[in-house]
């Protein structure tokens, strides 16, 4: 059979969390139509008889203002050289950028097969689809071009076909029913954090970390309390909201995914806290699993 890793790399909300997700077929990264979003590597497995194929979602490449942005954009860099095969995912709806010529720099670099993957094909039209294509193509010498709608299209198998003739043949690297190798905490923090994604603004969503305090099941219930950290005392009120509202709906969403993630009822409790400029931090940053910290379990 065919096995390897196949690393998704390109510019925050180019569409590269919800790719991953479509190809393994279950949620395993978390989206949002925030730059950012996807903040440590993240492993989505899908396995055939034939095949298995380890999908690597990275943190979106960027100019770091912060010390997470440059963890961010080494750990992106990491996984792209150990890796047979990478997507290189482009927002295609938007005009090409200092931000492409940097990423595309960058896989370049790698040695390595590199797929165009033309991604929201779906806000394009097709004559602009076409010249997209030809523009690319004299940029670098790509191994495959697939231009798509990660969003929209119901089926990848022209994708995944092509991706099997570039990896080695192998046995399998994780159990046949292993989707994703994320450490179950930081999945669940990860949950949450994609709420305060969809509900907040401003500096708060890129300002917040989620810190899972404690874990515990009972029979066929599991209760979680998770902390929400924010970098400055007016952040806090932000996130609690008038009355507990804003924190009891986060709390809410985030609780039903949740438990389709461990099959079984939670109960969610969140506190938050202030954490004067943790995204600064290394040793906060891997403390709340971002930055190349991802798979680690307390």
């Amino acid at each position: 059979m065919k096995s390897g890793f196949v690393g998704i790399a390109g510019r925050p909300n180019a569409g590269k969390s919800t790719l991953i997700n479509a190809l393994v077929g279950e949620k395993v990264a978390i989206v949002s139509n925030k730059p950012q979003t996807t903040r440590s590597e993240i492993r989505g497995i899908l396995t055939r008889e034939d095949c298995q194929i380890v999908f690597t979602d990275t943190p979106g490449i960027h100019k770091p203002s912060l010390r997470l942005d440059s963890r961010m954009n080494k750990e992106a860099f990491d996984v792209m050289q150990g890796v047979d095969v990478i997507y290189l995912v482009i927002d295609g709806s938007v005009p090409f950028g200092k931000g492409d010529e940097f990423v595309l720099e960058a896989v370049k670099n790698t040695g390595l097969p590199v797929f165009l993957i033309l991604n929201k094909i779906d806000k394009m039209e097709d004559s602009k689809i076409m010249k997209n294509l030809l523009t690319w193509q004299k940029r670098y010498e790509f191994a495959e071009f697939f231009p798509m709608s990660a969003k929209f299209n119901r089926s990848f198998e022209d994708l995944i076909r092509t991706t099997k003739k570039y990896l080695p043949e192998g046995e399998m690297l994780y159990p046949a029913e292993t989707i994703s190798d994320g450490a179950e905490n930081f999945r669940i923090a990860e949950l949450i954090r994609e709420k305060i994604l969809d509900f907040t603004r401003e500096e708060i969503p890129h300002a917040s970390a989620v810190r899972i305090d404690n874990k515990e099941f009972r029979k066929n219930a599991c209760y979680i309390q998770a902390t929400i950290l924010v970098e400055k005392e007016s952040q806090k009120p932000i996130m609690i909201g008038k009355q507990g509202k804003m924190l009891k709906r986060i709390g809410v969403e985030a609780r039903k995914d949740i438990e389709k993630l461990l099959g079984r009822q939670v109960f969610l409790e969140l506190f938050v806290r202030v954490q004067d400029a943790w995204r600064s931090h290394d040793h906060l940053i891997s403390e709340y699993g971002y930055g190349g910290a991802g798979n680690d379990d307390e």
